[in-house]
């Protein structure tokens, strides 16, 4: 299974025989990956009509639709997992996005660029523009991102929206990342939550 280091995290947690709803899926990667290796039932919901195209090309369940408006569809604890990874800095209301995650699945992955790491703050310091990096690869008029989300920001949140966290991962260069300095550090970050 080659899979991007924050989807192998997710697939690797995932229990096996889930029900998993993957919003944002791209071209259905993990999908595919929990299918494949640890029989999961996965449905996906992705936006880009070529990435639903790949998925559905895959033998997937995937609809197109969009994270901010078609999450209400879906019935109450209708999965045991609802994944947002890399696709919650892209939505207009992630509060609401999150509260339906955690409403549709028992528990949701989220996963996400850190926007504090520290190539992200040089390149802004030093260079006084908005950063290009290898996982933030778009100029600021090209990016989907409309929220920089960090590691900080994010666990506030959570406190603020009494959510639990059951499990965090923090990885920098495709490698786990000190959790004591993750907002630092870390590239891009997961977290398991649950209500």
């Amino acid at each position: 299974m080659n899979l991007r280091p924050d989807l192998a995290i997710i697939a690797q947690n995932v229990a096996p025989g889930s029900r998993v709803l993957d919003v944002g899926c791209g071209d259905g990667a993990l999908m595919a990956a929990l299918r494949d290796t640890a029989n999961v039932d996965a449905r996906g919901l992705e936006l880009n009509p070529a990435n639903v195209a790949a998925a559905v090309g895959r033998g997937l369940s995937v609809v197109q639709g969009d994270a901010d408006t078609d999450l209400a569809d879906y019935p109450d604890q209708s999965f045991d997992y609802a994944i947002l990874s890399q696709t919650l800095q892209t939505t207009m209301r992630p509060h609401v996005v999150l509260d339906e995650l955690l409403r549709i699945g028992r528990l949701a992955f989220v996963s996400f660029p850190n926007f504090a790491h520290w190539r992200v703050r040089v390149s802004l310091l030093w260079g006084g523009r908005m950063p290009v990096t290898r996982l933030l690869p778009l100029a600021w008029y090209e990016t989907p991102n409309i929220h920089h989300v960090t590691i900080d920001d994010f666990r506030a949140f959570v406190r603020e929206q009494g959510l639990t966290v059951e499990g965090a991962w923090f990885l920098s260069d495709g490698r786990p990342a000190r959790p004591a300095a993750a907002n630092f550090f870390a590239e891009h970050a997961v977290f398991l939550l649950r209500r």
